[in-house]
């Protein structure tokens, strides 16, 4: 199965919009105390901010992403990044203690990982894809 950039573009800006519209409703635009409560390092209301600024830069990037291949590696270790906290995160804490504090904050702590671990892998397919064009 051939996947054309048209495609990709897409898989960036649904990449930016997770981050973006994720963070804005789940913090209910930066106003969710709970969230930060339960990780105030990645998670500070300056953490979701940076969240949501990443989500912009994916879909800046969208429509020539093939011409940055070295910054779409740095979204790949990014998203690493913070997948590998999530996961170190859910074994670490009771995902029902945020959910009975606060249903929004529970759902957010939920799926970020999740999507994290996607878009890693996503971002790290266009990476090789982009390597392995460049050495043909």
């Amino acid at each position: 199965m051939k996947i054309n950039n048209e495609l990709l573009t897409k898989g960036f800006i649904v990449a930016g919009l997770m981050n973006i519209s994720g963070v804005l409703t789940f913090s209910r635009i930066f106003t969710n105390p709970v969230i930060t409560e339960f990780d105030n390092q990645a998670m500070s209301n300056f953490g979701l901010l940076m969240i949501v600024l990443w989500g912009f830069a994916y879909i800046t990037v969208s429509k020539n992403f093939y011409n940055l291949k070295w910054l779409v590696a740095v979204f790949t270790l990014e998203k690493l990044i913070y997948a590998t906290h999530w996961t170190k995160w859910m074994t670490t804490n009771n995902l029902t203690d945020v959910l009975e504090k606060d249903k929004m904050a529970g759902i957010f702590y939920t799926i970020y990982g999740i999507n994290d671990w996607i878009f890693f892998v996503f971002f790290l397919f266009v990476f090789i894809r982009l390597t392995r064009e460049r050495l043909n």
